[in-house]
Formats: structure tokens, sequence, C-alpha cells
């Protein structure tokens, strides 16, 4: 063997260079896959185990019985109480996607600089600094009975007596989780109107297309990725609220997360678990059903 053979580098084997960039690839995710293991995975596991237990009213007992999924799917009073629960999910969500998308509407294409923008994003910001709960109570002294807008309307003489519905109402309810849950539509939205080129608006205009044509054509569509995100935000948040329907209806309404929170508060945890679940399992397939109408992963 010559020496310049003997001098000359080795090859690396390819299956030794995919093998180490497979295990570096590996470790890089590994923290995030533990993260996610002990605080998303593993609590999921854990309910999904207790909603088969047994329980008396002291104690519950591990086993495997599916009495719990058969009381929660055979009971009217449950599958009305999952018909209330998307019909605020529904309401709220409308209503939100409107203001959201008009809020984000004007900041993105009419608010020219990015100073006033800014200064603007951050004044829709600011009530959502303080509480969820100050915030939902607030409205308590404004929809009352006796609170400001039936004082003004009674003392302007536009109705004989104050109206009973502004609350502890199914509107007071929506009314609430609306002022709560707004952001979470403008914000996404914003972003994606703000990735939109504007040179196809330019375009769009130069061809002689009306603003309205504009909106529907070339806006709506490249914004669908955020109303998307948006509104799983919004359907999940509305999903899972129990004290704005618990506090905005007086107590008159239901809906699952506030029957859970019952169920737990008479330590019945395997049919709150059950209940868990089958909610769980309602979101995943509409958040499913969202995912394949529209690709958000370049919003990701």
């Amino acid at each position: 063997m010559s020496d310049a053979e003997a001098n000359a580098p080795k090859a690396i084997s390819p299956v030794r260079s995919f093998s180490i960039a497979s295990l570096s690839a590996y470790l890089q995710a590994l923290p995030l896959a533990l993260i996610l293991g002990a605080f998303l995975l593993l609590p999921i596991i854990m309910i999904a185990v207790v909603s088969f237990w047994d329980y008396d009213f002291a104690r519950m007992y591990p086993d495997f019985v599916t009495f719990n999924y058969g009381e929660t799917l055979g009971s009217w009073v449950t599958w009305k109480t999952y018909l209330n629960t998307l019909r605020y999910a529904a309401m709220v969500w409308a209503v939100t996607l409107v203001i959201g998308f008009w809020v984000a509407y004007f900041l993105a294409f009419h608010v020219k600089t990015a100073t006033i923008q800014t200064v603007l994003f951050l004044i829709c910001t600011v009530p959502f600094l303080t509480s969820n709960i100050i915030r939902m109570i607030s409205w308590i002294p404004v929809l009352g009975r006796n609170g400001l807008i039936n004082t003004a309307l009674v003392d302007l003489g536009l109705i004989p007596a104050p109206i009973e519905w502004l609350l502890y109402s199914d509107f007071a309810v929506v009314l609430a989780m609306v002022h709560l849950y707004s952001l979470f539509m403008v914000v996404p939205i914003f972003n994606t109107m703000m990735r939109i080129d504007r040179s196809l608006v330019e375009a769009a205009r130069d061809a002689g297309a009306s603003g309205w044509q504009i909106l529907t054509n070339v806006i709506i569509p490249l914004a669908k990725p955020g109303m998307a995100i948006g509104t799983i935000f919004v359907v999940t948040l509305v999903m899972a609220d129990f004290i704005t329907v618990q506090v905005m209806s007086g107590g008159q309404s239901a809906s699952v997360a506030l029957m859970m929170k019952n169920e737990m508060s008479l330590l019945q945890y395997p049919a709150a678990a059950a209940n868990a679940v089958i909610l769980l399992t309602l979101v995943l397939i509409m958040v499913a059903g969202i995912l394949r109408v529209v690709d958000i992963r370049k919003e990701l």
C-alpha cells in the first residue's frame, strides 16, 4: 500500500452517519417529549384510567367498570347539557369571529403606521390584564335589574319596567364569554392578515376589483388559517368554561364543565373523569374537522 493511500481519510459509513444524525435528533426532542409526556399525556391517561373506576359517597375503588360511561351517555339530561354547551360554543364563536375579523382587518389594512398599530393593539389587550372573574362580574352592575342599562332606559322613558333577561340568562352568559375570549380570535387573525402580501391587494385593485371583491376573494381566503386558529382557541375555552355559566346564568343553565365541577364537589371523580374523556373526544373531533378544512401549518 502506498503512503498516499495510507494517509487518505477513511470514508464514513452512510449507516453510521444516519444513526448519529438520528440519535442527535432524538436527543434534541427528548426534553420537549418529557415535558409533554409528564404534563399532558400522563394526566390524560390518568383521567382515562379513573373513568373506569368504581366509587361510592366516600371514596373511589380501582376497578374496570363501564357504568360511568353508561350513565353519562344514557342520560337525556347529559345530552341536553352537551347540546347546551355546543350552543354556547356556536354563538360565542360566531360573535367573536365577526368582532375579531373586523378588528384585525382595521388594524392590519386601515392603520398605516406600525406605531399606531402597536398602540391600538395594546389598547385591545388592556382589559385582559385583569382577572377573568373580575371582568365577568363587572357585567352584573351593568346588566342587573337596577343596573346602568335598565336605569338609563327607564329614566329615558324607553321602557316601562326593567328588562329581566339582561342578567342571569343565556344572553348574559354569551355576552360575558364574548368579552372574555374575543382577544383569542383577534390575535391569530391579525397575525395572518399582517402576512398577506399587499401587492396582491394592489393587483386586485388594479384589475378593477371592488373593495368587497378584494375582501371576499383575496383577504378572507388568505385569512382562513388565522380564523381557524382563533376558532380552536375560542371553542375549546368555551367548552371548558364553567364559572361564567354558573355566575352569569344565576344557576339557571348548565354546561358540561359545570356538570363535572358539581360531580367533583360530590366526590364523584370517576363520573367526572368519564365526562372529561367524552368532552375531550368531542373537542378533538371538532379540531380535527377544522384542520381538515383549513391548513394551519404555515401559521405554526
